[in-house]
């Protein structure tokens, strides 16, 4: 029984069983182990505010599995609306997530979270105030985290800069050593890789290239919506677009619209940049959430937040493609129509999985010591990602499943077999 409504753990949950069932993994001991985190940890982080009070916030670090290699994931400072107890699931599911993802791709990595209940946009948080509840969520986690350990990352309302704070105060905390691996996500001055700022959206636009090549899709004049607007979509939206593809529908938290005559993403982009919305860009028509997403369209790229797609949105979806930009955008009912309806969904854990490969190949850089070019970068992730791609796809026929469960069934027996190795100590 869900803890939390819409409970986004449960989610991953049935997503590892349906793993199991095609693997048939009938041990139980086993189907819990890959669906709990190792451990779940909560912080009480105190800061002292501009105004000159002390606030508490509540932050979250889910390990979820490191079989296969240290923990990895972002750190997002977000509210969702079912409040801390939601977050708690919700980072738990994002874990679990990040270990498929990175499994999928066959990295040396294994999947971790972390969370602050709080919405710096929102609640106008300082620049200051901030970095106070930064760095000290970054010494709250200081024992946990490590570039043999745990290696954190940007995510929602987190950037490069917050990143630098926590490597620096990890640092200073460790006998002021340079510890560059520590984290990922960071500016390339400071040990960051090159394709980092684009690696989401660049990698959903390899994905969604391949589903074109399979489905024997021209990308030339190709019509695609994208529900959001933040970085995963943009770059998705921007690289879709040097592939041939005409943008059509666009949101962000303010609203959706639809142009169909297509936009250029340097327009829309400039428009949001001086308007602060997708809304209101000359020749289009607002439109509801519902209706973006079910817009008749070649290529659907949710790419804002999880939850997005149910069974009755997914019965009237108009798409042949849904790249899945955003973690858990779509709801488990929904997998089944969309697999009915032939609608090709390539699942959030290979489709997003571009951020992860970039911020592995930073860590690599980083303990070696030695820096590639962009196009080394997205070279290695390209490789890595049609790789991911293609085994995924090739089991989906086999099986006679769609790519989430292919996909996840792959992942699953990669961790599975990386235990048994390592087997149980103490």
């Amino acid at each position: 029984m869900a803890l939390v409504e819409n409970d986004p753990f449960e989610n991953s949950r049935k997503q590892v069983h349906d793993a199991c069932d095609l693997l048939d993994i009938t041990d139980k001991g086993m189907r819990e182990y890959l669906v709990m985190p190792n451990r779940v940890l909560r912080f009480k982080i105190p800061v002292m505010m501009d105004d000159g009070n002390l606030r508490i916030f509540t932050g979250f670090r889910s390990q979820h599995n490191n079989d296969k290699g240290p923990y990895k994931g972002g750190i997002r400072y977000f509210n969702p609306k079912g409040g801390v107890e939601y977050m708690e699931r919700e980072v738990m599911a994002l874990s679990s997530w990040m270990t498929w993802k990175c499994a999928i791709l066959d990295l040396p990595l294994g999947g971790g979270k972390g969370a602050v209940y709080v919405n710096p946009k929102e609640e106008k948080i300082s620049a200051g105030e901030k970095e106070r509840i930064t760095r000290r969520f970054a010494y709250m986690l200081s024992e946990v985290i490590g570039p043999e350990k745990d290696i954190p990352a940007p995510d929602v309302y987190t950037t490069g800069k917050e990143m630098i704070q926590i490597m620096d105060t990890f640092g200073k905390l460790n006998g002021n050593r340079y510890t560059p691996g520590v984290i990922t996500g960071k500016p390339v001055p400071v040990g960051g890789s090159l394709a980092r700022n684009v690696a989401t959206g660049l990698g959903s636009a390899y994905c969604t290239r391949e589903a074109a090549k399979t489905l024997k899709i021209p990308l030339k004049g190709a019509k695609v919506v994208l529900q959001g607007f933040g970085n995963a979509s943009t770059y998705a939206g921007i690289y879709l677009e040097k592939m041939g593809c005409k943008v059509i529908g666009a949101s962000d938290s303010k609203g959706s619209v639809l142009v169909p005559a297509g936009f250029k993403m340097d327009k829309m982009m400039e428009h949001k940049s001086k308007k602060g919305t997708v809304v209101g860009y000359p020749g289009s028509k607002k439109v509801t959430a519902a209706e973006l997403l079910t817009a008749k369209c070649d290529i659907l790229v949710p790419g804002a937040l999880e939850n997005q797609i149910d069974a009755k949105i997914a019965a009237k979806l108009q798409c042949k493609i849904i790249t899945e930009a955003a973690n858990g955008p779509t709801f488990p009912e929904a997998d089944p129509i969309i697999f009915k309806k032939k609608i090709l969904l390539i699942p959030d854990i290979l489709a997003n999985s571009g951020g992860v490969c970039i911020s592995y190949l930073e860590w690599v850089q980083n303990n070696q010591g030695y820096y590639w070019s962009f196009d080394d970068v997205a070279g290695k992730m390209e490789t890595t990602i049609v790789r991911g791609f293609k085994a995924s796809y090739e089991f989906a026929k086999k099986h006679k499943v769609d790519m989430r469960k292919a996909s996840m069934a792959i992942a699953v027996d990669r961790v599975v077999k990386a235990f048994e190795h390592r087997g149980l100590w103490p």
